[in-house]
């Protein structure tokens, strides 16, 4: 066996050995079902792992990642997470979380070609456009760089809102969406001004009142 690929098998029996000694019960609580109260939707890249950097148990959060954390209304595999989250789970919190340094936000400011991805980074440049002005007023690539991270996080929150799955959800509860970027460089995650709780919060054109 690949020594690489072994890493992962005996990581995995280290891991459930070192749980069943800490808490015997451990897996047998996880066996009888999960009742998160967050939605993380995060970025693919694997230095962003939601449990670890937020210090939560297994069953604490329901995860879906994307390459830089995009809500792309015609995903169905998002909008699938979405709507279980939402009207099964019934979490509580939404949160979108970008991270400094994205590889995607980096390719998507370039005007060059990566492959089959390049459909997706259309979404990212579309955010880099609407904020062109105070962007390229910015010289240095990589503050310019953490700048879009952040907006581009503002605009998935906005995202979600727009959503039947969550105005839906409004009607009934309480729910609300969080932007968050994490910091690689020092382990921190921040909080942007972004957090949307009521559909009032969003333009009359993109809410649904017949629903």
């Amino acid at each position: 066996m690949e020594k690489s690929y072994k890493k992962l098998i005996d990581g995995n029996r280290k891991f459930a050995m070192e749980k069943k000694q800490d808490d015997p019960d451990y897996f047998k609580r996880l066996s009888l079902g999960q009742e998160p109260q967050y939605l993380w939707i995060g970025c693919s890249d694997s230095r962003v792992p939601a449990n670890e950097v937020t210090r939560t148990a297994g069953g604490e959060i329901f995860v879906h990642r994307n390459i830089a954390n995009m809500v792309v209304h015609t995903d169905v595999n998002l909008m699938s997470v979405l709507d279980y989250a939402v009207s099964i789970l019934k979490v509580k919190h939404i949160i979108v979380c970008g991270h400094y340094g994205c590889g995607g936000i980096k390719a998507a400011m370039k005007p060059e070609s990566f492959g089959y991805v390049d459909s997706w980074l259309r979404n990212i440049k579309e955010v880099y456009i609407k904020h062109a002005e105070g962007l390229n007023k910015i010289e240095d690539f990589e503050e310019r760089t953490n700048r879009l991270c952040e907006l581009n996080v503002i605009e998935q929150v906005r995202n979600l809102a727009k959503t039947k799955i969550i105005q839906e959800a409004w009607k009934i509860r309480k729910l609300q969406i969080h932007g968050w970027v994490y910091g690689l460089e020092n382990g921190l995650i921040k909080e942007l001004d972004t957090v949307i709780d009521q559909i009032k919060d969003l333009e009359d054109v993109f809410h649904y009142k017949n629903i």
